[in-house]
Protein backbone atom coordinates (compact mmCIF):
# COMPACT_ATOMS: atom_id res chain seq x y z
CA UNK A 1 0.00 0.00 0.00
CA UNK A 2 1.44 3.30 -0.57
CA UNK A 3 -0.46 6.49 0.36
CA UNK A 4 0.13 9.96 -0.28
CA UNK A 5 -1.72 13.43 1.29
CA UNK A 6 -1.14 16.62 1.12
CA UNK A 7 -0.71 18.96 4.04
CA UNK A 8 -2.90 21.82 4.15
CA UNK A 9 -2.04 23.48 7.63
CA UNK A 10 0.39 25.58 8.06
CA UNK A 11 2.89 28.78 8.75
CA UNK A 12 3.27 31.15 5.55
CA UNK A 13 6.33 32.25 5.72
CA UNK A 14 8.95 30.04 4.37
CA UNK A 15 6.89 28.53 1.55
CA UNK A 16 9.11 26.86 -1.54
CA UNK A 17 10.02 29.03 -3.99
CA UNK A 18 8.90 28.08 -7.54
CA UNK A 19 11.18 26.09 -9.52
CA UNK A 20 11.45 25.68 -13.55
CA UNK A 21 11.38 21.88 -13.08
CA UNK A 22 8.33 21.70 -10.53
CA UNK A 23 8.12 18.26 -10.87
CA UNK A 24 11.31 17.67 -8.94
CA UNK A 25 11.07 18.66 -4.92
CA UNK A 26 13.88 21.05 -3.97
CA UNK A 27 13.85 19.59 -0.18
CA UNK A 28 13.28 16.44 0.33
CA UNK A 29 12.43 15.01 4.21
CA UNK A 30 12.51 11.45 4.85
CA UNK A 31 11.80 9.12 8.02
CA UNK A 32 13.58 6.18 7.05
CA UNK A 33 11.61 3.87 8.99
CA UNK A 34 10.79 -0.28 8.93
CA UNK A 35 15.14 -1.15 9.46
CA UNK A 36 14.23 -3.85 12.56
CA UNK A 37 11.10 -5.37 10.49
CA UNK A 38 13.18 -5.71 7.15
CA UNK A 39 15.92 -7.52 9.91
CA UNK A 40 13.32 -9.80 11.85
CA UNK A 41 11.95 -10.97 8.53
CA UNK A 42 15.77 -12.41 7.97
CA UNK A 43 15.87 -13.56 11.80
CA UNK A 44 18.83 -11.30 11.83
CA UNK A 45 18.90 -8.71 15.06
CA UNK A 46 17.66 -5.25 14.72
CA UNK A 47 21.42 -3.50 13.75
CA UNK A 48 21.65 -5.92 10.95
CA UNK A 49 18.63 -4.06 9.58
CA UNK A 50 20.30 -0.74 10.57
CA UNK A 51 23.67 -1.39 8.69
CA UNK A 52 21.76 -1.95 5.42
CA UNK A 53 19.74 1.43 6.13
CA UNK A 54 22.74 3.28 5.65
CA UNK A 55 23.50 1.72 2.42
CA UNK A 56 19.98 2.77 1.50
CA UNK A 57 20.70 6.21 2.99
CA UNK A 58 23.94 6.57 0.61
CA UNK A 59 22.24 5.24 -2.51
CA UNK A 60 19.22 7.78 -1.96
CA UNK A 61 21.76 10.82 -1.70
CA UNK A 62 23.33 9.87 -4.66
CA UNK A 63 19.91 9.37 -6.68
CA UNK A 64 18.03 12.57 -5.00
CA UNK A 65 21.48 14.71 -6.49
CA UNK A 66 21.34 13.30 -9.61
CA UNK A 67 17.77 14.23 -10.13
CA UNK A 68 18.48 18.13 -9.05
CA UNK A 69 17.34 17.70 -5.05
CA UNK A 70 19.29 20.61 -3.20
CA UNK A 71 18.09 19.70 0.02
CA UNK A 72 17.49 16.34 1.84
CA UNK A 73 16.96 15.56 5.66
CA UNK A 74 16.77 12.08 6.89
CA UNK A 75 15.58 11.23 10.58
CA UNK A 76 18.55 9.02 11.70
CA UNK A 77 17.98 9.06 15.33
CA UNK A 78 14.85 10.80 17.38
CA UNK A 79 14.89 12.24 20.24
CA UNK A 80 12.57 9.35 21.52
CA UNK A 81 14.69 6.65 20.13
CA UNK A 82 16.57 6.71 23.68
CA UNK A 83 13.79 4.73 25.32
CA UNK A 84 15.25 1.53 22.65
CA UNK A 85 17.30 -1.15 24.18
CA UNK A 86 20.50 -0.09 25.22
CA UNK A 87 22.18 -2.86 22.56
CA UNK A 88 20.31 -1.19 19.98
CA UNK A 89 21.27 2.28 20.80
CA UNK A 90 24.67 1.41 21.23
CA UNK A 91 24.51 0.10 17.78
CA UNK A 92 23.59 2.59 16.48
CA UNK A 93 25.88 5.00 17.97
CA UNK A 94 29.08 3.12 16.57
CA UNK A 95 27.11 2.88 13.34
CA UNK A 96 27.31 6.40 13.17
CA UNK A 97 31.60 6.61 13.28
CA UNK A 98 31.64 3.10 11.09
CA UNK A 99 29.33 4.81 8.62
CA UNK A 100 31.61 8.32 9.02
CA UNK A 101 34.55 6.04 7.98
CA UNK A 102 33.35 4.22 5.64
CA UNK A 103 31.23 6.69 3.35
CA UNK A 104 33.01 10.14 3.84
CA UNK A 105 35.52 10.28 1.61
CA UNK A 106 33.04 8.73 -1.00
CA UNK A 107 30.01 11.55 -0.47
CA UNK A 108 32.87 14.28 -0.11
CA UNK A 109 34.16 13.49 -2.99
CA UNK A 110 30.40 13.32 -4.88
CA UNK A 111 29.87 16.76 -4.33
CA UNK A 112 27.61 16.40 -0.41
CA UNK A 113 27.48 18.75 1.76
CA UNK A 114 26.59 17.55 5.62
CA UNK A 115 24.85 19.02 7.77
CA UNK A 116 23.98 17.58 11.35
CA UNK A 117 21.02 19.10 13.56
CA UNK A 118 19.85 17.56 16.92
CA UNK A 119 20.33 18.07 20.83
CA UNK A 120 24.18 17.42 20.60
CA UNK A 121 24.71 16.86 24.32
CA UNK A 122 23.75 13.66 24.97
CA UNK A 123 26.10 12.22 22.67
CA UNK A 124 29.59 10.91 23.10
CA UNK A 125 32.85 13.39 22.27
CA UNK A 126 33.58 10.54 19.64
CA UNK A 127 30.34 10.73 17.95
CA UNK A 128 30.55 15.05 17.88
CA UNK A 129 33.61 14.58 16.72
CA UNK A 130 32.70 12.31 13.86
CA UNK A 131 30.00 14.77 13.35
CA UNK A 132 32.07 17.62 13.44
CA UNK A 133 34.87 16.19 10.86
CA UNK A 134 31.58 15.68 8.36
CA UNK A 135 30.58 18.96 8.56
CA UNK A 136 33.88 20.47 8.23
CA UNK A 137 35.11 18.02 5.15
CA UNK A 138 32.03 18.75 3.61
CA UNK A 139 31.73 22.58 3.92
CA UNK A 140 32.64 23.75 0.75
CA UNK A 141 30.49 21.05 -0.98
CA UNK A 142 27.28 22.67 -3.00
CA UNK A 143 26.14 19.64 -5.40
CA UNK A 144 23.58 18.79 -2.29
CA UNK A 145 22.89 19.19 1.40
CA UNK A 146 22.45 16.61 3.27
CA UNK A 147 20.72 17.34 7.13
CA UNK A 148 21.28 14.76 9.13
CA UNK A 149 18.74 14.44 12.25
CA UNK A 150 20.20 13.17 14.89
CA UNK A 151 18.61 13.23 18.51
CA UNK A 152 16.39 15.42 16.98
CA UNK A 153 12.76 16.28 17.76
CA UNK A 154 10.25 18.99 16.38
CA UNK A 155 9.14 20.05 19.80
CA UNK A 156 12.45 19.96 20.42
CA UNK A 157 14.10 22.42 17.53
CA UNK A 158 10.97 24.87 18.33
CA UNK A 159 11.61 24.81 22.10
CA UNK A 160 15.50 25.83 21.28
CA UNK A 161 14.49 28.62 18.54
CA UNK A 162 12.66 30.54 21.23
CA UNK A 163 15.13 29.96 23.87
CA UNK A 164 17.34 31.35 21.29
CA UNK A 165 15.46 34.05 20.14
CA UNK A 166 15.30 35.21 24.02
CA UNK A 167 18.54 34.99 24.37
CA UNK A 168 19.31 37.39 21.95
CA UNK A 169 17.04 40.12 23.57
CA UNK A 170 13.44 39.52 21.36
CA UNK A 171 10.64 40.94 22.33
CA UNK A 172 7.33 38.87 22.54
CA UNK A 173 5.59 41.51 20.28
CA UNK A 174 8.94 40.61 17.96
CA UNK A 175 8.59 37.12 17.56
CA UNK A 176 6.67 36.57 14.61
CA UNK A 177 6.67 33.22 12.08
CA UNK A 178 9.73 34.90 10.13
CA UNK A 179 11.58 36.32 13.24
CA UNK A 180 11.46 32.46 14.68
CA UNK A 181 11.93 31.10 11.45
CA UNK A 182 15.41 32.07 11.68
CA UNK A 183 16.16 30.50 14.84
CA UNK A 184 15.40 27.05 13.72
CA UNK A 185 17.78 24.52 12.98
CA UNK A 186 17.45 24.22 9.46
CA UNK A 187 16.89 28.30 8.96
CA UNK A 188 19.42 28.34 5.92
CA UNK A 189 17.13 25.57 4.16
CA UNK A 190 13.71 25.83 2.34
CA UNK A 191 11.00 24.07 4.06
CA UNK A 192 10.51 20.84 2.51
CA UNK A 193 8.58 20.21 -0.09
CA UNK A 194 7.84 16.21 0.19
CA UNK A 195 7.62 14.16 3.31
CA UNK A 196 8.32 10.46 2.25
CA UNK A 197 7.88 7.97 5.71
CA UNK A 198 8.84 3.95 4.41
CA UNK A 199 7.80 1.08 6.40
CA UNK A 200 3.89 1.74 6.35
CA UNK A 201 3.86 3.80 9.80
CA UNK A 202 1.24 6.74 8.60
CA UNK A 203 2.42 9.58 11.25
CA UNK A 204 5.40 12.13 11.39
CA UNK A 205 6.15 11.25 14.40
CA UNK A 206 7.95 14.44 15.94
CA UNK A 207 9.83 15.03 12.84
CA UNK A 208 10.43 18.95 11.04
CA UNK A 209 6.91 19.57 12.75
CA UNK A 210 7.59 23.09 11.93
CA UNK A 211 9.07 22.65 8.42
CA UNK A 212 6.71 20.33 7.02
CA UNK A 213 3.43 22.55 7.04
CA UNK A 214 3.22 22.73 3.66
CA UNK A 215 5.04 19.54 2.34
CA UNK A 216 3.58 17.20 0.48
CA UNK A 217 2.79 13.68 2.64
CA UNK A 218 3.82 10.40 1.01
CA UNK A 219 3.93 6.69 2.98
CA UNK A 220 4.83 3.76 1.64
CA UNK A 221 5.09 0.15 2.94
CA UNK A 222 8.68 -0.44 1.59
CA UNK A 223 11.01 -1.13 4.40
CA UNK A 224 14.35 1.36 4.15
CA UNK A 225 16.37 -1.26 3.76
CA UNK A 226 14.53 -2.12 0.23
CA UNK A 227 13.90 1.67 -0.59
CA UNK A 228 15.69 2.23 -4.47
CA UNK A 229 15.19 4.58 -7.15
CA UNK A 230 11.98 3.22 -8.26
CA UNK A 231 10.53 4.03 -5.30
CA UNK A 232 11.92 7.20 -5.18
CA UNK A 233 10.81 7.82 -8.70
CA UNK A 234 7.41 6.87 -7.54
CA UNK A 235 7.01 9.30 -4.83
CA UNK A 236 8.28 11.74 -7.23
CA UNK A 237 5.48 10.70 -9.15
CA UNK A 238 3.10 11.19 -6.69
CA UNK A 239 4.48 15.06 -6.06
CA UNK A 240 4.60 15.60 -9.40
CA UNK A 241 1.31 14.99 -9.69
CA UNK A 242 0.12 17.52 -6.51
CA UNK A 243 -1.93 20.51 -7.26
CA UNK A 244 0.21 22.92 -4.59
CA UNK A 245 -1.87 26.11 -3.53
CA UNK A 246 -0.45 26.75 -0.30
CA UNK A 247 -4.13 27.95 0.88
CA UNK A 248 -4.73 30.21 -1.96
CA UNK A 249 -6.70 29.29 -4.98
CA UNK A 250 -5.51 28.98 -8.80
CA UNK A 251 -7.51 30.82 -11.21
CA UNK A 252 -9.96 28.34 -12.98
CA UNK A 253 -11.33 29.53 -16.34
CA UNK A 254 -14.48 27.64 -15.99
CA UNK A 255 -15.34 29.36 -12.56
CA UNK A 256 -14.77 32.66 -14.19
CA UNK A 257 -16.61 31.94 -16.98
CA UNK A 258 -19.62 31.42 -14.97
CA UNK A 259 -18.93 34.55 -13.02
CA UNK A 260 -18.50 36.68 -15.85
CA UNK A 261 -22.37 35.17 -17.10
CA UNK A 262 -24.25 35.50 -13.66
CA UNK A 263 -22.65 38.99 -13.64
Amino acid sequence: MTFAVSSFFGKGPGLPAPRDDARVPRHVAIVMDGNGRWARKRFMPRIYGHKHGVDSLVQTIQACANRGVEHLTVFAFSSENWKRPEEEVSGLMGLVLSAMTRYLTKIAGDGVRVKIIGDRGAVSESVRAAWERAERTTADNNRITVWVAFNYGGRWDMVQACRRAMADGLQASEITEESLSRYMAQSEAPDPDLFIRTGGEVRISNFLLWQVAYSELYFTDCLWPDFDEQELDKAFAAYAARDRRFGGVKNDPASSAGAADAA
